[in-house]
């Protein structure tokens, strides 16, 4: 079963105005902070919205977009989503995959026996990690070549190399 597509991505979300004259703080959630340069398009509530500056702030960006020029205005936008199509993602090097392409995908060993769907995927420095959930729970597979053997979006399906040990550790 291949997982739904998701039209609209997340990349960020208002967490407060800024100033008096209509910025906005915004958490950034993309690996691809660029998207939030100036002339940049996303969109609120599917209106689309582009940005007329942007500055960084302890982590934040600081944007300001075209047509907010009051604190009143920011502030209709404080908890909305900052997305943009999925037209605009990024093409990303072969073997690499978004998170939200891996959830839902069903995870099955090398010999053919089904442990369940990836439900959240954890980013971590070395590596990121499965959450699949099953029959038995939930189950940790590290997202590291000796463990994951292919990815295949298009029939929805990871295999994996139950290494020795592994499934014992979550079981």
């Amino acid at each position: 079963m291949k997982p739904s597509g998701l039209e609209y991505i997340t990349i960020g979300q208002v967490l407060a105005p800024w100033g008096l004259e209509g910025k906005l703080k915004v958490e950034v959630i993309t690996d691809f902070p660029h998207r939030l340069a100036p002339r940049s398009q996303f969109y609120v509530d599917r209106q689309p919205m582009t940005i007329a500056g942007t500055s960084w702030h302890k982590g934040k960006a600081i944007i300001k977009l075209e047509g907010i020029d009051s604190v009143e205005q920011a502030e209709k936008l404080r908890g909305k989503t900052l997305e943009i199509h999925h037209r605009q993602l990024e093409t990303l090097p072969e073997g690499q995959y978004y998170h939200f392409q891996l959830i839902g995908l069903e995870v099955w060993t090398t010999e053919g026996k089904r442990l369940g769907k990836v439900i959240r995927v954890l980013s971590a420095p070395s590596n990121d990690n499965y959450v699949v959930g099953g029959e038995k729970g939930e189950i940790l597979i590290p997202a590291i070549e000796d463990v994951v053997k292919s990815v295949d979006l298009e029939s929805g399906r990871i295999t994996i190399e139950a290494i020795e040990g592994l499934l014992d550790l979550n079981g």
